[in-house]
């Protein structure tokens, strides 16, 4: 059974499991591989941006196809399209073009409220155009492969979780500081400098904010590891924007049925919106999940997260973590979530490692 090692030791990728299972990422680290977000921009997109969205869809599409041939042969070796004959609109322009299509019929999360965040409106996240980052640091309190890790903080969020424990800036849309894609860029480029192995979009919820995270993109050169550090509960739209851009997922994979994930996160049609888009993520990247052990919710969601995990997802790594409390609205109202108003007892815990193990999931626990 293999551990993540603690934050601080190099024999992090010296166990094969790591490295075979994040061989990417770490030839990105090693300068044998390029983030993906960079290649993006040197494949041509030769559809005029004033196209109707409908034509720049099927234009990214075509270019879908290009892209995962072209990476697979810089991954082999081939030499990447000279620096001095970049297109003058690119793959990632036309993505950029596309986040903002849909800014104006927001639909970036699952809940597609329609809203025009172009216009001064707010979606259901309370954000109109502007993204705001509330703090961004290196981080060595992630998993072990992945500190020091630039985080970057976004405020709001597109669930409503009552054991949030981020809640100052999940619930809160003006949070922070707005934030322009250049101002993004170089905050991510700094982060890079100061010696973070990955750039993790992380709030909140990076979903809402897809659009000043894809632009900023224009605007990096670094080789370094894009990483989306969130609940997932994106539409498919948002995850075909990110597929080509983002090197890693750290998904939240938080209830294993329908009913807890409404109740708690106020999520509606959860199993079918998370389990769709944590496999395009394991097709596209390298994946680590993360599973918060909530108390009471071992049979109806722990186990069956991981049996889903072990048939369809076999080759990621599981972060099963126990630090769950009761924060936000489960502290000042625990009568109304008496199941979730304690933290998870080790009996549970040993349960639900247990099962992992029989599973043969490659696990972790948190410190």
């Amino acid at each position: 059974m293999w551990q993540f090692l603690r934050p601080d030791s190099s024999r992090v990728w010296k166990d094969p499991e790591t490295l075979r299972r994040l061989r990417r990422y770490r030839g990105i680290i090693d300068n044998h591989r390029w983030a993906k977000y960079l290649l993006c921009k040197d494949l041509e997109c030769t559809l005029s941006l004033d196209a109707s969205t409908h034509e720049l869809w099927e234009h990214h599409a075509l270019l879908s196809k290009r892209f995962a041939e072209y990476v697979r042969g810089i991954d082999l070796g081939k030499v990447r399209v000279s620096q001095n004959d970049l297109p003058e609109t690119s793959f990632l322009d036309l993505k950029i073009e596309i986040a903002g299509r849909i800014l104006q019929n927001c639909h970036f999360c699952e809940r597609s409220c329609g809203v025009d965040r172009t216009s001064g409106k707010r979606g259901w996240c309370k954000l109109g155009k502007d993204s705001r980052v509330s703090s961004a640091f290196l981080h060595t309190g992630e998993e072990a492969p992945l500190v020091p890790s630039g985080t970057i903080f976004f405020a709001s969020c597109c669930f409503a979780c009552v054991f949030c424990q981020n809640q100052d800036i999940s619930t809160d849309p003006e949070c922070g500081n707005v934030v322009r894609p250049s101002e993004l860029a170089a905050l991510a480029e700094s982060l890079h400098r100061e010696g973070a192995l990955n750039i993790n979009y992380v709030g909140g919820d990076p979903i809402p904010n897809t659009h000043t995270i894809v632009s900023s993109m224009r605007h990096q050169t670094a080789n370094v590891t894009q990483l989306w550090n969130s609940n997932l509960y994106c539409s498919e739209d948002t995850m075909r924007l990110l597929t080509h851009v983002i090197d890693v997922w750290l998904p939240d994979f938080k209830y294993g049925n329908d009913a807890c994930a409404e109740r708690l996160s106020g999520a509606k049609d959860y199993l079918r919106v998370v389990s769709r888009n944590h496999l395009l993520a394991y097709d596209s990247g390298e994946v680590i999940i993360r599973h918060l052990v909530l108390p009471n919710h071992i049979e109806c969601c722990s186990i069956p997260i991981l049996e889903w995990v072990s048939r369809n997802m076999p080759d990621c790594l599981v972060n099963i973590m126990q630090q769950y409390r009761p924060e936000h609205k489960v502290r000042t109202r625990p009568q109304d979530y008496p199941d979730i108003s304690r933290r998870v007892s080790s009996e549970e815990m040993k349960r639900v490692l247990e099962r992992a193990d029989e599973l043969g999931i490659c696990w972790s626990p948190v410190s």
